[in-house]
């Protein structure tokens, strides 16, 4: 199977699966309509796709780990809809279109951000198929990502703390965007009882892949296209925010998510079946939105 064909496999069955939720008739039903406009709302479903791979690399059926690939997409979206709020990033558009606030309203923004979170822990509890162990180290996973010590932190770091230097910035976007993509990795690992050798460098990938993503995004944040950026190109320097192109320089970065993605592939080009992983590195890289 070719890189685009197990890319698309991943990706129909992510779609189909979040499709199927949040879809009863309620006397709150708005409340589902804002949270299906987050979680439908297109992108290229990086993180669960990452979890799906590891766990077909830990050698089960990778649609046995559905539930902790799209739980971590939940938590993913809840942290998309709360980082666009007026009282954060004040974003209009995501991926394109209205951000939920615009489309829905802060108040029902906020909620729909709230009700996500515990729902994707939800999901993991009710995984058919995997052990009790599995899903209580996929519980452990996500937590830490997402919580006081993880993705939550980051965000505070980029909001109310003063972001000075490479050090500080390299701290905030480990917090803030390299947790999650990690804990895409660990999920898998932790759906397939992957071994801790594995896991370990499945985890060293995904920690040099996050770090590549947020260097280009912020270089794609000076040079690129609006139209494929999905959002207002230069709003980093319009907040005043402290990026890594402010710190390294268009060509410095340029120069570090080659290192970085080298690095990533060096860590798992060894594997058996590594072919997906290393061609996902190198269209990160190159990406251009």
């Amino acid at each position: 199977m070719t890189y685009e064909e197990r890319y698309g496999e991943y990706q129909e069955a992510i779609e189909a699966y979040l499709d199927g939720l949040f879809t009863a008739q309620k006397p709150y039903s708005q409340l589902y309509e804002a949270i299906r406009y987050s979680i439908l709302g297109g992108g290229k479903r990086i993180r669960p796709v990452l979890t799906l791979e590891f766990a077909r690399l830990g050698g089960i059926n990778w649609r046995l780990a559905l539930p902790f690939a799209c739980a971590l997409e939940l938590v993913h979206n809840y942290s998309l809809i709360h980082d666009d709020l007026p009282c954060m990033d004040d974003d209009d558009l995501r991926r394109g279109k209205p951000t939920t606030h615009k489309a829905y309203g802060e108040t029902l923004a906020i909620l729909a951000g709230d009700a996500l979170q515990p729902e994707a822990f939800r999901l993991i509890l009710e995984a058919p198929a995997l052990s009790g162990e599995h899903k209580l180290d996929a519980m452990r996973v996500l937590l830490n990502a997402c919580g006081a010590d993880g993705m939550v932190a980051g965000q505070v770091l980029d909001t109310l703390c003063p972001i000075e230097n490479t050090e500080q910035l390299r701290h905030m976007e480990e917090l803030k965007t390299g947790c999650m993509i990690a804990a895409a990795a660990e999920l898998g690992c932790a759906a397939s009882g992957m071994n801790a050798g594995m896991r370990n460098l499945a985890v060293q990938y995904a920690k040099d892949l996050g770090l590549a993503f947020q260097i280009r995004d912020d270089m794609l944040d000076v040079e690129g296209d609006a139209a494929v950026f999905g959002k207002p190109i230069g709003s980093d320097k319009e907040e005043g925010k402290f990026t890594f192109v402010d710190a390294l320089g268009i060509e410095g970065c340029r120069a570090e998510v080659a290192r970085l993605t080298e690095e990533a592939k060096s860590v798992v080009r060894h594997w058996a079946d590594s072919d997906f992983l290393v061609t996902l590195a190198d269209k990160l890289a190159g990406r251009v939105h």
